[in-house]
């Protein structure tokens, strides 16, 4: 690993936690979510890139598959960038892989457990928001460094959204509840940022099945903070994602030559 401690501006030092061990069954059969390749780079290259694209990031710990630690390690040595130290650190962002565990959530505690110490603010970012434009980013580190415990980039909906009554057949028709103020909705991105201390206490204090993490601090009853999301930053889930996905390499390939 680089000994480079790499400091934000303001003295504080921020880690991201990619969690990297889901299976990604809408994607289909084959290698996981994470590894599948986008523009022939796998997909957790592509959002590794984007957190280190981040001078504030001094460490990217990836959570691996149980069984995937050393082939997660291999990838990441062999996709690094041009004049990389090949052992542990893409220029002066070090990164480093533990084996994850049955759940999203208990993957993210593994991660964090493999923090070192002097980590002041923590990312948690999806892999398979392999896009995320670094302004973004910078935006969510910044929103914690002036004070957040929690932070999530979210975009506005485009959206009418229905509350239903599920029904036990799939395809059957499900009445509708409620119609939510479709001003008050946002749809939640990556990568939410956390002040450190935050974000383990709540992995130690909440047990429930969770969605993200900013939800488990909103159950400590701290305020969770919204900044401007980004288009590009979209979960690539199914076969039409990994498409789109494509489109905007292209794009940023004939614009800025990425």
């Amino acid at each position: 690993m680089s000994d480079d401690s790499r400091p934000s501006p303001s003295g504080a030092r921020t880690a991201v936690v990619i969690p990297a061990a889901g299976r990604g069954v809408r994607l289909g059969p084959g290698a996981p979510k994470a590894l599948r390749a986008l523009n022939g780079t796998p997909m957790l290259i592509h959002a590794v890139r984007a957190m280190a694209a981040s001078r504030a990031v001094s460490l990217v710990v990836v959570v691996a598959p149980p069984d995937g630690a050393a082939e997660v390690k291999a990838l990441l040595d062999t996709h690094a960038l041009p004049g990389d130290n090949p052992s542990g650190s893409w220029g002066k962002t070090d990164f480093l892989v533990v084996p994850g565990g049955d759940s999203r959530q208990e993957s993210v505690k593994y991660g964090l457990d493999a923090l070192p110490p002097g980590i002041d603010i923590v990312l948690v970012h999806d892999a398979a928001r392999p896009l995320v434009p670094v302004d973004t980013v910078d935006a969510v580190i910044e929103a914690v460094r002036d004070g957040a415990p929690a932070v999530v980039p979210a975009l506005p909906l485009a959206d009418t959204v229905k509350e239903v009554e599920p029904t036990a057949v799939p395809g059957a028709p499900e009445p509708v509840v409620a119609t939510p103020v479709r001003a008050r909705l946002r749809a939640v991105q990556t990568p939410q940022g956390f002040d450190r201390d935050t974000l383990v206490r709540a992995h130690e204090t909440v047990t429930d099945d969770v969605t993200d993490d900013a939800s488990m601090v909103e159950q400590l009853g701290l305020q969770v903070v919204v900044v401007p999301g980004h288009e590009e930053a979209f979960k690539v889930t199914r076969p039409l994602d990994l498409v789109l996905a494509e489109a905007v390499l292209a794009r940023r390939r004939l614009n800025d030559g990425f």
